[in-house]
């Protein structure tokens, strides 16, 4: 299992879970996806813990604090994409017409962060590198493989993501008369996807994390025995792979995927 060492601009970098129980959280996810846990005491912070698949970093956890919590924020699954200047990226977000709910600050000598929400209400972080670059493992089982943006118009989520991150797209019709699936394209391949919400669903634009398995079928049973909710069942995804959706024990959704080709 190689190492990643470096993420290219417009890669999703850190998949980080803000939950209303943390220690609930580290025992569903530990279980299912078998990480290892690394708590880190911040002090007046609380507690920061660094998931590990076989001692690398994969993603992360926090206990939503009260102004989290007061906002109505549920718990969710937050995803960072590499930038090379976060202080530019936020200033551009802002002039394309999302909000900066976080504006840059330093993550001590790790990195550099603003959390930014789209015109349509997606929220999503960025990331500029210093001595952290992220994950340390990629599409490998029991690791992120797929960053999704569910969003309720595609056209104007293009125009925003293509002109803040600089991704190119692709497009491909989905099976059964489906509609179009975008795939966000950063210089050295694949991003994440992007893929059109039912008219009328109650969910807001967001953005959704797959975790690599080996095998969803038997992931979704555990997940299911541990208290999670399944929103999609194991499902295939003719000529690409197949993928369930839950929510986790809190609340916070995440998808898993096995990919086929």
């Amino acid at each position: 299992m190689p190492t990643v060492t470096t993420h290219a601009p417009g890669t999703f970098s850190w998949p980080e879970l803000a939950t209303t129980d943390p220690i609930a959280a580290k025992k569903f996810y530990s279980t299912l996806f078998g990480w290892q846990i690394n708590d880190n005491d911040m002090g007046p912070m609380g507690v920061y813990t660094i998931f590990r698949r076989d001692g690398k970093d994969v993603s992360a956890c926090f206990r939503m604090d009260a102004d989290m919590a007061s906002s109505g924020m549920p718990p969710s699954w937050a995803s960072y994409i590499t930038v090379e200047n976060a202080d530019a990226t936020a200033a551009k977000a802002k002039a394309l017409g999302g909000k900066v709910l976080k504006e840059p600050f330093d993550v001590m000598d790790y990195g550099r962060m603003a959390v930014i929400t789209d015109p349509q209400g997606a929220t999503f972080c960025v990331w500029q590198a210093k001595k952290n670059i992220g994950i340390q493992v990629f599409g490998e089982p029991n690791s992120l493989g797929w960053t999704q943006l569910n969003a309720r118009d595609t056209n104007a989520a293009k125009k925003f993501y293509t002109a803040l991150i600089g991704w190119k797209t692709q497009h491909d019709a989905m099976p059964g008369g489906g509609g179009d699936y975008t795939t966000w394209l950063k210089a050295d391949g694949p991003a994440g996807g992007m893929m059109a919400m039912p008219a009328g669903g109650p969910a807001p634009s967001h953005w959704l994390p797959y975790f690599s398995v080996s095998n969803v079928d038997a992931t979704a049973k555990q997940a299911a025995s541990l208290g999670a909710q399944t929103f999609v069942p194991p499902t295939d995804i003719p000529g690409t792979g197949r993928f369930a959706v839950f929510a986790d024990p809190q609340g916070a959704a995440f998808a898993v995927i096995t990919f086929t080709k």
